[in-house]
């Protein structure tokens, strides 16, 4: 009897812990279903966002672009080929745009007849890529007719029209975003058209197939399909997503299989299933701590992919705007730049730019408000707009102002930025700048001390009619133009003491000669010095400048000595020196062709020459006079010929040991001779005074 009430209160046991533990595994399994349905929700919206984020910079690109369009077709309105050479350029200046339009109304050229539509697109000649511009309007192409010339007579900003087929013009689908053009009179007498093809949203499927069998589909605001969904399988259940895209009013959905996005979970629940035969105990602690290990992995998975995602986000963004080759132009040996970010978190706030266009150098220097995903979209957008502008403008106040404008449209965030802006005419010397309430550059002139007289104006992003000034300054050979971010003078030690201007200047007072690498990267390690363990607390970005002598770049074929001679020879140097210079270059030069690149390794020899005034402080008995510099560099193997002892010449040719007579002879022409390792090159200086 006491052997059946111990098997009673057993089985009861059992069938209570049973049912607990069942009741147990449903909350388990539900909780865990809700866990992977939240961050199924949160993985799909961050790809979702990813993707608007990639539109939505696009159509800034494509907004940007209408509105540069539109300005220059003003500017010409009055030239009809003026107008359609305004399309040809556009294109040759932004390549995402597929074509570029202005349409004319009736008559507004009399001797162009009703219809005057003028089209520049991409196209293929023999087969390379090419622009084809042409007029197309005509009866058989009616444009008065169509939607996107009516919106644009019609809405006094961009307006981006439903996708379509354009049968005359790209010859694709596209959307176009279209702006009204005005006379002088502020009347509307065209359209501009800016088509862009939607091949690209082709692209966005690598982002957003993020499950098995998922698909996603692409709708405009009036419900037209424009990238149309796969066909769903009947009797299967899916979960749908959606996202709108604020610049088009767009919609970009994803569906999942339900099976799917649990396969995971319907896969652990027959486990368990099985385990529970296997006894109570052990299934009681298998569903314990698959469950709890299930919950951590999922949230903990949820929370590093969304950090992921927006840092990847904004770090490509960031560093597919900065320049990356330094030094940038070997056809311009008259210029040397290098420029470096060192962001403060993951992604920075800070931008640098530059390129030559018609030997003039166009470079800018700015910092963004804030940080994080928005700051570096601002970049983008800042990016976009300097090349897109300078590509057709040479003012730098005409420049700052147009970016400002587009800038200050679109600045829905209340963001702002500095930025200085310069345009430096490589032959003659001549900068013209417009500063936007950056700080001053540095301007590091031999033989005065730093400075730049810089007028501050407002930032960008704050007036959108704001008038900037510009002001100009006449450089000159060896000049040093040094342009950085409050990140390097607000540095901070662990005292809260700011490395400062002062301390910048110092450094830069140091480094008159240097290459700008160089400029950057002792100020770098000046800061790091200072700074010591404390942490960044702002982005840091430099930008150095050197506008220095005209070069001469020969490769290492011993052939090529007498272009060095005709180079001395146009330097202008007295004519009691030319003898001495031409023999003391042609040894050091002849002997780096000869011995310092292996045979079958081609190379360079870079001479180059910087007239320097003495300083009338000078303890040299020649001061107040000049002094030539050469410097020879080369990226052969290490070799230091100024190691080689002094010739006794008084010693017969058997009793002297073999060499060193070159570098006597350097010795003997020349007044210094200094050798250095920079950057993985050999760099040999001779000085002689006037």
């Amino acid at each position: 009897m006491g052997k059946t009430k111990k098997t009673h209160h057993g089985l009861w046991i059992l069938i209570v812990a049973a049912v607990v533990l069942e009741a147990i595994s449903c909350i388990m399994y539900f909780s865990s279903r809700a866990a992977i349905r939240r961050e199924a929700e949160q993985r799909v919206q961050s790809e979702l966002r990813k993707a608007e984020l990639e539109i939505n910079a696009v159509t800034i690109e494509m907004e940007a672009a209408a509105k540069m369009l539109t300005t220059l077709a003003e500017r010409h309105i009055d030239n009809p080929d003026s107008v359609a050479n305004a399309t040809h350029v556009l294109l040759q200046t932004i390549n995402r745009v597929s074509s570029a339009g202005v349409a004319c109304q009736p008559y507004l050229y009399p001797k162009k007849g009703r219809w005057y539509e003028v089209c520049s697109s991409r196209d293929t000649c023999d087969g390379k890529p090419c622009i084809y511009t042409r007029e197309i309007g005509s009866a058989s192409h009616d444009y008065f007719e169509a939607e996107w010339y009516k919106n644009g007579l019609s809405i006094d900003s961009c307006w981006w029209s439903e996708p379509y087929y354009d049968d005359s013009g790209a010859r694709t689908m596209i959307v176009s975003c279209t702006h009204p053009i005005r006379d002088k009179q502020g009347n509307i007498v065209a359209v501009t058209c800016i088509d862009l093809s939607l091949d690209y949203l082709q692209d966005l499927s690598e982002y957003l197939q993020i499950y098995k069998d998922s698909y996603y589909a692409i709708r405009s605001h009036d419900g037209l399909e424009i990238v149309p969904g796969a066909d769903t399988v009947p009797g299967r259940k899916y979960h749908t997503y959606d996202e709108e895209i604020d610049a088009t009013g767009w919609h970009i959905s994803i569906k999942i299989p339900e099976d799917v996005i649990f396969a995971d979970l319907n896969h652990i629940g027959r486990i368990v299933g099985l385990l529970m035969i296997l006894g109570l105990g052990l299934l009681i602690f298998i569903v314990w701590r698959s469950g709890r290990d299930m919950v951590l992995l999922v949230e903990t998975t949820a929370r590093n992919q969304k950090m992921e995602n927006e840092l990847q986000i904004a770090s490509a963004i960031q560093m597919a705007m900065l320049p990356k080759v330094f030094p940038p132009y070997s056809d311009h040996p008259d210029i040397n730049i290098y420029g470096m970010v060192d962001p403060a978190k993951e992604v920075g706030g800070d931008l640098y730019d530059f390129f030559i266009r018609h030997d003039k150098l166009f470079f800018c220097i700015g910092d963004v408000s804030g940080k994080g995903v928005p700051a570096a979209l601002v970049m983008a957008m800042t990016n976009s707009l300097f090349r897109s502008i300078s590509a057709h403008e040479e003012q730098p106040e005409e420049i700052v102002r147009l970016m400002n404008q587009a800038f200050t449209e679109q600045n829905s965030q209340n963001m702002f930025l500095t930025l200085f802006l310069g345009v430096l005419d490589l032959p003659t010397g001549k900068l013209d700048y417009c500063n936007a309430g950056h700080n001053a550059p540095i301007l590091v002139t031999k033989g005065s001390q730093p400075s730049l007289a810089v007028v501050a104006n407002l930032p960008m992003g704050i007036v959108a009619d704001f008038p900037y000034q510009a002001q100009s300054v006449q450089l000159s050979r060896g000049d040093l133009l040094f342009l950085y971010t409050d990140g390097l003078t607000e540095a901070e030690n662990t005292e809260h003491d700011q490395f400062g201007e002062q301390r910048m200047t110092e450094v830069l007072a140091s480094l008159t000669d240097s290459r700008p690498r160089h400029v950057a990267d002792t100020m770098q390690a000046a800061v790091e010095a200072f700074v010591g363990d404390a942490e960044q607390s702002d982005d840091l970005t430099m930008l150095a400048i050197r506008y220095q002598t005209p070069a001469i770049v020969m490769r290492n074929d011993i052939q090529q000595i007498p272009t060095l001679a005709e180079w001395i020879d146009d330097l202008g140097i007295p004519d009691e020196l030319n003898m001495p210079v031409n023999l003391a270059l042609e040894e050091i030069v002849s002997n780096v062709m000869l011995y310092a690149y292996p045979h079958d390794k081609s190379g360079q020899v870079f001479v180059e020459c910087n007239r320097q005034e003495l300083r009338a402080n000078s303890q040299e008995p020649t001061a107040n006079g000049q002094q030539l510099i050469f410097t020879i560099t080369d990226s052969g193997i290490p070799f230091d010929p100024t190691q080689k002892g002094e010739v006794d010449i008084t010693l017969s040719a058997e009793e002297r040991a073999i060499g060193g007579l070159g570098i006597h002879l350097v010795r003997q022409l020349m007044d210094e001779v200094i050798y250095s390792r920079e950057d993985d090159k050999n760099v040999l200086t001779l000085i002689k005074r006037i």
